[in-house]
């Protein structure tokens, strides 16, 4: 039977990772190729439409302007301390159950002379899981917090090479790597029922494919974008820019920032 089991973990858990990892690489291609086909893609050209009418009066939209991002960033640090209380969770479970005190617990970790190597590995992957999460929450909230600074500054020669597309960056910085975080989390389900064995685990992993595919997936999204210019004005009194900036600047090419 321990063998079967070690057979099933060889098998199972690497062919579910692969699993995730190609969903994921396909959805990077995705988001490349074709962005307005994905949730994420649509987000980022709504949020560069988002940032070139705050930036356009930012003395009348600064105020609204900080407070979205404070919400981004109360979301983000609400996520990172969840993850580094889980990962000290399961830091503290590992110490408390492995016997030696902590020369033979770091031992255990890195060589696996318990004798359970397996066990060992389940409880290092879901701690590092939690871990990358929190890094990523971090990293959104630093990139968030710079970017209500920027929104803040009236655009002038008080404030040279402000540009929205400047400020953009940072938002996409930002927003990515709270996606990324969102996946470790996304991540920790199939690590998780690792625990109670691989094939838990390959159910999970594929169940994932399936539900992030519905919600990665744009459907009927309207994605002519309609930016009103002050200094440009057709016959009919507006001027309708499709996936273009103020400065005709292509939306698409955020995604390759």
């Amino acid at each position: 039977m321990a063998w079967d089991s070690s057979i099933l973990d060889m098998v199972l858990v690497p062919l579910g990772l692969l699993v995730l990892a190609a969903y994921h690489a396909h959805l990077w291609f995705k988001l490349k190729s074709k962005p307005e086909s994905t949730v994420i893609g649509v987000n980022h050209l709504n949020r560069q439409a988002w940032v070139i009418n705050i930036m356009s009066d930012s003395g009348k939209n600064g105020i609204v302007a900080v407070q979205t991002l404070r919400n981004s960033i109360m979301a983000s640090t609400l996520l990172a301390s969840t993850a580094i209380t889980l990962s000290s969770v399961i830091a503290a479970l590992v110490s408390s159950t492995t016997s030696g005190g902590t020369d033979n617990t770091l031992r255990h970790f890195i060589y696996g002379e318990t004798g359970n190597i397996t066990s060992t590995l389940k409880y290092l992957c879901l701690l590092l899981c939690f871990l990358f999460a929190f890094v990523c929450h971090v990293q959104s909230i630093r990139y968030a917090n710079h970017a209500s600074f920027l929104l803040s500054i009236p655009v002038g020669d008080n404030a040279p090479g402000l540009t929205p597309e400047y400020v953009n960056e940072f938002i996409y910085m930002s927003q990515n790597f709270f996606t990324l975080g969102l996946r470790g989390y996304y991540l920790a389900f199939p690590l998780l029922l690792w625990i109670f064995g691989p094939i838990p685990m390959f159910v999970c992993s594929i169940v994932m494919v399936f539900l992030l595919r519905t919600l990665d997936k744009a459907k009927n999204f309207n994605l002519t974008f309609k930016i009103l210019s002050k200094n440009e004005k057709d016959e009919n009194g507006e001027k309708d820019v499709k996936s273009t900036g103020q400065d005709g600047t292509d939306l698409h090419q955020i995604l390759s920032v």
